[in-house]
């Protein structure tokens, strides 16, 4: 039969099949990770949803963690967890591998995760700050005359 390669995954389609490897699922992105891995990403997961009220998804090679918008996303590699969280200010540490500006206000901050212990502070705290930093509306905009010195 006839086909060609997909431009995004590379992955064969026949002709006449439907193909959409944007749609995928956590459970498919972290269905070959390592033991090690496995227990990171759970880890990672569990850590997030107990900062409070947010969506989980996962989009293309990502699983995104968003408020009113991402505030960290973790792409699922061979031999790591890459994990890039979203801050308002550039940390200096030995578990981040690199920073690159994204907007005016928000640094991506890359750090590789490779073990469920690597899950705690200051990572830990790195995502409830990204997590704050990203919420729904401020208190000046959410109860009128707050912020205003009256």
């Amino acid at each position: 039969m006839s086909g060609k390669a997909c431009y995004h995954c590379n992955q064969w389609v026949e002709e006449g099949e439907a193909h959409d490897c944007w749609t995928t699922t956590e459970a498919a992105l972290t269905a070959d990770l390592s033991e090690d891995l496995q227990e990171a990403w759970e880890r990672l997961r569990e850590t997030a949803a107990e900062l409070g009220d947010q969506r989980i998804y996962a989009s293309h090679k990502s699983i995104m963690f968003a408020r009113e918008s991402c505030y960290f996303f973790v792409r699922p590699k061979r031999t790591f967890l890459e994990l890039c969280v979203f801050l308002g200010r550039a940390i200096e540490a030995p578990q981040v591998r690199r920073v690159d500006r994204v907007s005016k206000s928000k640094l991506r901050h890359t750090i590789p995760v490779r073990h469920r212990d690597e899950v705690e502070p200051p990572i830990t705290d790195w995502l409830a700050e990204a997590y704050e930093l990203c919420g729904g509306p401020s208190v000046s905009k959410s109860q009128p005359g707050a912020g205003s010195g009256t």
